[in-house]
């Protein structure tokens, strides 16, 4: 599975983006996604994730309510939609691929190059 990251910009501060991960392969619909982000200085961190379905979502605290994450099998895309946009979450977002639901990064068999998000007034 290939993945491919896009959505990314500059924003101010309450405003909107919504990232897209384009999957290559037939099989994405067989795999788990998540939404990670690294800021600078820090360690990649669990943002969101989704079951092979589309069934069951999972978010960090600081997100809940704010993103959504959503994918379309038939398109092989997952997304995250992000709403009131912080300056705290400002990083790279990275798409990965698994076969289960977890919350480290070094579980997940694929990545996407990552998407840069910035949140600044």
């Amino acid at each position: 599975v290939q993945l491919q990251a896009s959505g990314g910009g500059l924003v101010q501060p309450g405003e909107s983006l919504r990232l897209s991960c384009a999957a290559s392969g037939r099989t994405f619909s067989s795999y788990a996604m998540a939404w990670f982000r690294q800021a600078p200085g820090k360690e990649r961190e669990f943002v969101a994730a989704i079951s092979w379905s589309g069934g069951s979502t999972y978010y960090t605290d600081s997100v809940e309510g704010r993103f959504t994450i959503s994918r379309d099998n038939a398109k092989n895309t997952v997304y995250l939609q992000m709403n009131s946009l912080k300056p705290e979450d400002t990083a790279v977002y990275y798409c990965g691929a698994s076969r289960g639901i977890y919350y480290r990064p070094n579980e997940y068999d694929y990545w996407g190059q990552g998407t840069q998000v910035t949140v600044s007034s």
